[in-house]
């Protein structure tokens, strides 16, 4: 998991949710008021940078003009203090770049100071992933979230979230009744009528997305939050400027640096994405990560007597059997809350395969739903959605849904999304079991305006791509892709099990900080174990 608790996700079967998330820290989700002043993805039609850098986004008339943000005069950035050393801003920013006198997002901005003025070179914006989460807590929280103390000293650190997302407004809101559409229904349906059940919720919560958000959903993209970085720029007044992405971050921060190359001081992508996969693509690859995670966790398990869900050395087979039982037959949770199903236990398990840090209480989890108690399951499914303590979710989940569906050109039909359900099943049979059906996580999405464009970082120098052993969400396979796919990419392999390896050890913490305070990148290869 990356520092404060990166996100990553892909568009499962519609039985098993429509994201993966892994939560922030405590400290990071606590709920403090910071108000005063919080793979989807897709091989995408290449659009060509016009003269200035910048991609012409499509005109929704069929007639290509030019969207170049940098017809769009920003604002100076007006600082608020929130705390000793912490700023808060807004910036406004073109809902369509083709219209930059039309409507507006605005941004969410936040900014840690660098700690050591004397030695100040800049700003760095640090995105933690998604694509659906806000960034302004990377900022607001530096000092818990894990920098070195070297990048805090050296740079502000900028947080923002992006378009769509946290408190940027107008932010996407598609439901506040999760349990309707992803708690009830039957993951590995028997009956026609069960399968209809998963395709009609998928075409509600679509129309649900597209009615409340008729203005801003088909301009949430990645290509428009990467032009809103050359926008923070401008309005801050860099000519250059460093950025450091986690997971779907290193997705962002790829099509930025494609965009605009020669605004790029430097960049390093942690936990990156194969930017070339298609949905499916990305979904295998994402699962079989999990998949040999939740392997690892059962075989060591299996192995210690201290583990919780032991089993007499036979915590495999004791798992696959509480899933099926699962499968027939819901045990009870929390008071006043939905009964926990298969799907509620596999969301758990997915929340728990970011990082061993979850791991006991996944342990503790399965354990206790093996003797009928399905609480400890459920609030990691909780934790997997984002629920408050009020009861209420973050819009987290709809803000992906519609950034990944405005990112690809690609609508299967449900036929189409089916048929990929058996090499799911392949992939990984125990997250993904058999008679799972697709996702349709696009199917009633409209078509895309601006498809994402294909990132190659050409121009933009060395961009230090991270990866881990052990990844279960961006798996080291699709790491490797991301900087083979860049024009300059020098990959980092970080020996660990968990998602993202910045901060795992001394060894890259030094390759990080030498590239983005001295600009010395790292050899392409290099090893931290």
């Amino acid at each position: 998991m990356a520092p404060g608790g990166s996100r990553s996700f892909w568009v499962a079967p519609a039985g098993l949710g429509l994201l993966v998330v892994a939560a922030l820290v405590t400290a990071c989700s606590s709920g403090a008021d910071v108000s005063q002043g919080v793979s989807n993805s897709a091989r995408a039609t290449t659009v060509p940078p016009d003269a200035s850098g910048s991609a012409p986004a499509p005109d929704p008339t069929g007639d290509s003009t030019p969207g170049d943000p940098r017809s769009f005069d920003p604002a100076d950035i007006d600082w608020d203090e929130l705390d000793d050393g912490v700023d808060v801003a807004t910036l406004d920013v073109p809902v369509d770049y083709n219209d930059p006198t039309g409507p507006t997002f605005e941004l969410f901005l936040a900014r840690h100071r660098a700690t050591n003025p004397e030695e100040r070179i800049g700003s760095l914006l640090v995105n933690p992933g998604g694509p659906g989460f806000g960034g302004s807590e990377f900022a607001i929280f530096a000092e818990i979230v894990p920098y070195d103390e070297e990048l805090l000293e050296h740079f502000d650190i900028i947080g923002w979230d992006p378009r769509g997302t946290g408190k940027s407004e107008p932010f996407i809101d598609c439901t506040d009744d999760y349990d309707h559409f992803f708690a009830e229904s039957d993951i590995t349906p028997d009956t026609a009528g069960e399968r209809q059940q998963l395709v009609d919720l998928a075409d509600e919560f679509a129309d649900e997305c597209v009615a409340g958000n008729a203005d801003i959903i088909e301009h949430v993209g990645t290509n428009n939050s990467a032009r809103d970085i050359d926008t923070i720029r401008r309005a801050l007044g860099e000519e250059t400027i460093s950025f450091f992405g986690f997971s779907y971050g290193s997705e962002l921060g790829g099509t930025w640096a494609t965009l605009f190359p020669d605004t790029v001081r430097a960049a390093v992508f942690d936990g990156a994405r194969d930017p070339n996969a298609d949905n499916f693509e990305a979904a295998v690859q994402q699962l079989q990560g999990f998949e040999n995670t939740l392997t690892t966790f059962l075989a060591r398990c299996s192995a210690d007597t201290d583990c919780a869900f032991h089993n007499d050395g036979d915590a495999e087979g004791a798992f696959d059997d509480l899933m099926s039982a699962l499968d027939e037959s819901p045990i009870p949770g929390a008071p006043d809350r939905t009964e926990v199903t298969l799907r509620i236990a596999l969301r758990a398990v997915f929340q728990a395969m970011y990082s061993e840090i979850y791991w006991p209480a996944l342990e503790e989890s399965l354990a206790e739903a093996g003797a009928g108690d399905g609480t400890g399951l459920q609030s990691l499914a909780d934790n997997y959605f984002q629920r408050r303590a009020d009861g209420t979710f973050g819009n987290e989940l709809e803000a992906f849904q519609a950034i990944g569906c405005a990112d690809t050109d690609v609508r299967l039909t449900v036929e189409e999304d089916d048929a990929a359900a058996a090499a799911y099943t392949a992939a990984a049979p125990r997250l993904a079991p058999a008679g799972s059906v697709g996702s349709y996580s696009c199917t009633f999405f409209p078509d895309a305006l601006d498809p994402r464009i294909e990132i190659t970082g050409a121009g933009a120098g060395p961009i230090v791509v991270v990866g881990t052993t052990g990844d279960p969400a961006t798996p080291l396979v699709s790491t490797r892709a991301m900087a083979e796919a860049l024009d300059d990419g020098r990959l980092v392999v970080v020996e660990a099990d968990q998602h993202t390896g910045y901060n795992v050890n001394t060894c890259i913490n030094e390759v990080v900080n030498d590239y983005l305070i001295d600009l010395v990148p790292p050899s392409d290869g290099t090893e931290c174990r």
